[in-house]
């Protein structure tokens, strides 16, 4: 009766361990779909970290100030994150201001707004009505 038992319970505990490691795996599969459909291109990852001389650098070789990745241009990051000086370089080198997201229809001051950035809402401010 006790081996009946043991036998018994050591069957369900492997059981229980098949079916978690299976459900492990799908978590993993949809969190790397996940990741493919948002990924970010480099241009605008340097600007989310606040690294000028790798974004003045990209903007040398010939990187586009106004090319969205998912979905927001690079003013759009550099107002989100706050990159005031990176934000400057992406005006001087003709960032447009008046673009909006495709996914959310924001402007770069919209997302300074959102953010608390307010440093580099006062230079889009600025910067609007110079063009203006």
């Amino acid at each position: 009766m006790k081996k009946t038992i043991i036998t018994t319970a050591l069957a369900v505990c492997v059981a229980v361990v098949s079916v978690n490691a299976s459900s492990a795996t799908s978590t993993i599969q949809s969190n790397s779909t996940y990741e493919y459909f948002f990924k970010v291109n480099s241009f605008c990852v340097s600007i989310a970290k606040g690294d000028f001389e790798t974004v003045k650098k990209l903007i040398e070789r010939g990187a586009d100030v106004n090319e969205r990745s998912n979905g927001m241009t690079p003013a759009m990051y550099a107002a989100k994150f706050n990159r005031t000086e990176i934000l400057k370089l992406l005006i001087d080198k003709g960032a447009n201001l008046k673009l909006r997201s495709t996914n959310k229809n924001y402007t770069a001051a919209k997302y300074a707004e959102l953010h608390g950035a307010h440093e580099a809402a006062a230079i889009i401010k600025q910067n609007l009505k110079r063009k203006k």
